[in-house]
Order: C-alpha cells, then structure tokens, then sequence
C-alpha cells in the first residue's frame, strides 16, 4: 500500500463488538494498544498495564475479528532485553497478535524480534509508557534530527512500521520519503503513509478534546441518553411492558398454580 501511494486506515480496538464493527467498516489493522489502560481499564498511566491485560484484550478483539492484521502493544518494562522482548511477543502472538509495538528507538531490540520472527512496530515521538507529561516532540532541529535518525536506525534493523506520534507535519513527511516501512501517524499532519486514532476519541466516547483529533461520533452522548431513558421507565413502571413480558401455556400455567398451593 505504501509503494502504491494507498493510505492505510488503523483504530485501536479493545473488545470482539467493537473489533467486529471495525472489521465490517473496513479498516486495514487495528492496534489493541496500551491505551486500553487509561479508555477500558480505568488506570491512572498506560504504565499500569500489563502484560496479561494486553493478552487478554487482544484475545477478544482476535474473536471479534478473526482475518484481520492485529498490532499489539508490548506494555511497560515488558522489553527491557531481547530476551524479555521475544518472550513477551510470543505471549501476545499466541494472543492473536500478527505484529507488536515497542516503544523508543532500540535498534538491538528490533533486530532481536525481526530475527526471531515477528512483524514489529515502533513507535516514535510521543511515548505514553516513558513520558510523564504528553506533549508534542521534535519541536526544535535537533530534536527533529534525532528523531529522524532514530526512524532511519529503526528501519534498518527491520521494522514493519513506524507509528509517529505528536511530531510536526515537516519531520513526519521527511521520515516517511526516507524509510521503507510504512509511517502510521496520529497527530504528525497527512503526510504519513497511515493514520491511526483511538477509537474512543473518534467516537465521541472521551470527552477531552485532543487537537490532534476529530470526533466522527458522538457515542458517549448517545449511551448516556438512552441510559437515562431506561432509568425513567423503570423508575415510572413502564419498562417492561407486555410486549416485553413472556407467559406460560395455560396448561402448564394452572399446573404450576397447583403445585404452588400444595394440591397434587
């Protein structure tokens, strides 16, 4: 897709309905991503999750969307060695992983998964796991710069694609010309050969606004109505109705009565 110019469409996913939605919208991957952590699990810090949550929420979304190419997320202090590294993708791989994500600009560990046999994303820019405060990165000429050849460092040690997160439009550009992999951007202009979103951001389900997004939904809003819909009729009696409720024969119902009262 990247050779024919075709723009590559990835949301995250962290459960089988939404990853069944996606598949049948027709997105090219999705990425069950750290981010499951702060959107579904209610942590503080993507560092809180583990290992056995991405399993877990990859598993589902695999059963959600069996013939669709999965990225993984590899979470915090989960690749701090090759090693660590190849073990900790095998797990997510037997999890329905087709690819896994790393952080951070490791060419030894790139290397270590590639030779090992998995398809590896990294990811560059914004780092969730490592920086405590989310803010744009490669502001300024060295920045950019190292970014740049970090992007170009990955690639040679064989990665299958670069998310590139809250990075200007100008280094996002040049570092997709530049590299073989395909570049997924989110929040890095339009220049990359993909775009990723989180899918609670793009539905409306977060109710911070990013400017890096634009909500196509308005899902939250809608949950919470109809939420508050089914509390006023049940409170007012008039939720369930008949067309509702379920009966029993006659028969069977009078020889329950029966039974009820004792009778033979």
């Amino acid at each position: 897709m990247k050779r024919r110019g075709e723009k590559i469409v990835v949301v995250t996913a962290y459960d089988a309905p939404t990853a069944r939605i996606e598949a049948e919208a027709g997105v090219d991957i999705i990425l069950v991503g750290d981010s499951v952590g702060v959107n579904v699990l209610g942590y503080a810090h993507e560092r809180e999750v583990t290992l056995a949550d991405m399993a877990h929420h990859i598993a589902a979304v695999r059963r959600g969307a069996p013939d669709i190419y999965i990225i993984g997320d590899l979470p915090y202090a989960t690749y701090d060695t090759s090693q660590q590294a190849i073990e900790s993708s095998r797990l997510l791989r037997e999890a329905g992983a087709n690819c896994v994500k790393f952080e951070g600009a490791q060419p030894e560990i790139m290397r270590a998964l590639t030779a090992a046999g998995f398809d590896v994303c990294a990811h560059l820019g914004l780092e969730s796991q490592h920086h405590d405060v989310k803010r744009r990165q490669g502001k300024t000429a060295q920045a950019a710069a190292k970014l740049y050849d970090d992007a170009l460092a990955l690639d040679a040690a064989g990665q299958n694609f670069v998310v590139l997160e809250l990075v200007p439009q100008e280094l996002a550009a040049r570092i997709t010309q530049a590299i073989g992999a395909p570049t997924i951007g989110i929040g890095a202009g339009a220049a990359t050969d993909g775009q990723v979103l989180v899918v609670n951001d793009l539905a409306g389900i977060t109710a911070r606004e990013f400017k890096h997004n634009r909500r196509y939904g308005a899902v939250g809003a809608a949950l919470r109505e109809a939420v508050e819909a089914y509390a006023r009729d049940v409170r007012a009696g008039v939720f369930p109705a008949e067309a509702h409720a379920f009966h029993m024969a006659d028969d069977e119902r009078s020889a329950f009565e029966r039974a009820a009262r004792g009778e033979s």
